[in-house]
């Protein structure tokens, strides 16, 4: 008798690339206006390993976008590299898992303060964040972790000399390189809100230990998806962030502050999920 086969690949891949675009033109208009053009790219992967106790959980996060308006020059609406891994062991209790959690976020490309183009404020590497740290996964269901880590490692790197001599993004000044040691506690849930239209938020915490713990570094995504039909879809993304160690550049008499960071998105373009 013939011997069934068994399933040995353990993996689920998904994804989705978009392109979202908007275009407007003027010509002899009375209420006024620029003309301006814009489109960004957005690339995102999962990669999900399981077998018996092992998860091990991958994404990248991917997106880019300009805009150019009237005569002034092309400027970056998004950028963003992101790369995250989790690997857990379940316990006695298959909702619960031993596990260690790895996060890098940098950018593609030079970022500015808009309308000056000629004085970077950041960079590819610059800065660049890397979280390592272990702790007990919560998970439920697939539309809900809790992942809470007494041990957790913030990296923070400023490899360009110039930001590296401000002492840019929390960096001593002249140093390329900052390390944290403290807690971590991530979330992270998904739902469809409605027909062709799913909801997916990250929350990410973290307390340094030894340096202003009260002091809580905030990193949260919203991200909701509304699919048109197969190739067309809308995207509305928000992002917040504060970090107490990062210095904002308020003016451009070079006056910095503490402040809430808030980046969003909406478009509408082609896409394609697999």
């Amino acid at each position: 008798m013939a011997q069934e086969s068994q399933d040995t690949t353990y993996w689920k891949v998904s994804g989705q690339a978009s392109v979202n675009f908007s275009q407007v033109s003027f010509s002899n208009w009375i209420g006024g206006g620029k003309n301006s053009v814009s489109g960004v790219g957005l690339f995102d992967v999962n990669a999900s390993y399981q077998k018996d106790k092992i998860h091990w959980d991958n994404t990248l996060k991917t997106g880019y976008g300009l805009m150019k308006e009237g005569e002034n020059d092309v400027v970056k609406t998004d950028d963003r590299l992101e790369l995250n891994s989790k690997l857990g062991v379940e316990t006695s209790n298959e909702h619960l898992l031993y596990s260690t959690f790895v996060n890098f976020l940098t950018q593609f490309a030079d970022g500015y303060k808009y309308p000056n183009t000629t004085d970077r404020i950041s960079t590819l590497f610059a800065p660049a964040y890397l979280m390592v740290s272990t702790g007990i996964d919560y998970q439920p269901s697939e539309m809900f972790s809790l992942f809470v880590s007494p041990i957790a490692g913030k990296f923070t790197f400023v490899t360009d000399e110039a930001l590296s001599s401000e002492g840019a993004f929390g960096v001593e000044a002249g140093k390329k390189a900052r390390a944290e040691f403290g807690a971590t506690v991530k979330s992270e849930f998904k739902t469809p809100l409605m027909k062709n239209v799913d909801l997916a938020t990250t929350l990410a915490l973290f307390s340094n230990y030894f340096n202003n713990p009260q002091n809580i570094d905030v990193n949260w995504d919203v991200a909701v998806n509304m699919k048109i039909n197969d190739y067309l879809s809308a995207n509305l993304l928000t992002n917040l962030v504060y970090d107490h160690d990062i210095l904002i550049p308020l003016d451009d008499a070079g006056n910095k502050g503490r402040r809430v960071q808030l980046k969003q998105l909406f478009g509408v373009g082609l896409s394609y999920k697999f």
